[in-house]
């Protein structure tokens, strides 16, 4: 009889488990990178929620009713920190009530937090403009920061989810093996751009800059978050005649006027590149196109 009864048990929780399957972890990721992140290292175990897109500029988001409610039911927030989503991240978290998610929370992750940053302040001041004075947050752009925040990232949801500590393992494994070789495919195409000088449209691709080697000649908007003057671009126009320039180039949610007004005075190509993964796009067909689009 008791066997009887262990055996039904056992059926029945078993039954019971390939009815009602365990629940994916809900995540929300602040910017498309660290959404296909998150998807890359979570595989069906993870349902990614990503608050912005690539055609978006992330330090302009406002926390809206609906990012309010997918806030509200996630596991795992992602973002980038280091004051990118200083104009709506804390009031979405407020507004959430999700302590899951809270600052000090194993499910409340920041990718600047496991990496040294680039263009820090010293003495930062409002004339400065759309400043990051604890350093720029765009780390996503050097492939190597980007693999660091991915072993932390795969750490993070073992710790979350420790019933699919495995699972979580093995796609992490795959991830930092794929994401190596690459690189070093990544490395030999970028010796095309060492000591190239170019313009950018602000300091956002200090981290892809510092990891190519190239040389950066000026930029269009000296002071950011402000559009860049008339008289401040007929100085550029007529410093930049005198140096070899290799291209000027801007991010795809940006107005492109005034990269294309500056290309047509000086004849130098203007080239727009996605600042991030577009919806669904792995991390790597995002960056292997990018790096095409600068060759």
């Amino acid at each position: 009889m008791k066997k009887s009864r262990h055996m039904a048990i056992v059926f029945f929780t078993l039954l019971f488990l390939c009815t009602f399957p365990a629940r994916a972890l809900e995540v929300f990721a602040c910017e498309p990178e660290w959404g296909a992140l998150a998807r890359a290292l979570g595989g069906e175990q993870v349902n990614v929620y990503t608050a912005t897109s690539n055609r978006q500029d992330p330090h302009y988001i406002q926390a809206r009713p609906g990012l309010i409610a997918k806030a509200r039911r996630a596991d795992l927030l992602v973002c980038a920190g280091a004051g990118l989503e200083a104009g709506w991240l804390s009031p979405l978290l407020q507004m959430s009530g999700n302590a899951k998610i809270q600052v000090g929370q194993p499910g409340h992750f920041l990718a600047t937090d496991f990496v040294t940053l680039l263009g820090k302040l010293a003495m930062p001041n409002q004339s400065q403009g759309n400043i990051h004075a604890t350093g720029n947050p765009h780390i996503h752009l050097d492939p190597v920061r980007l693999q660091q925040v991915a072993r932390k990232l795969g750490e993070r949801l073992q710790i979350i989810d420790p019933a699919h500590r495995a699972h979580y393992r093995a796609l992490q494994g795959k991830f930092m093996w794929a994401w190596r070789d690459k690189i070093r495919q990544w490395e030999k195409k970028a010796k095309r751009l060492q000591g190239k000088s170019i313009v950018v449209y602000n300091p956002n691709w200090i981290y892809l800059r510092t990891w190519a080697g190239i040389a950066r000649a000026d930029t269009l908007a000296p002071i950011p978050g402000i559009p860049p003057t008339s008289t401040h671009l007929g100085h550029l126009s007529a410093r930049l005649q005198k140096d070899t320039v290799y291209r000027i180039i801007y991010a795809s949610y940006q107005k492109p006027s005034v990269a294309e007004l500056l290309s047509r005075r000086i004849g130098i190509p203007a080239t727009s590149l996605d600042f991030s993964p577009g919806a669904d796009e792995s991390l790597t067909d995002w960056f292997e196109r990018l790096l095409n689009r600068l060759l």
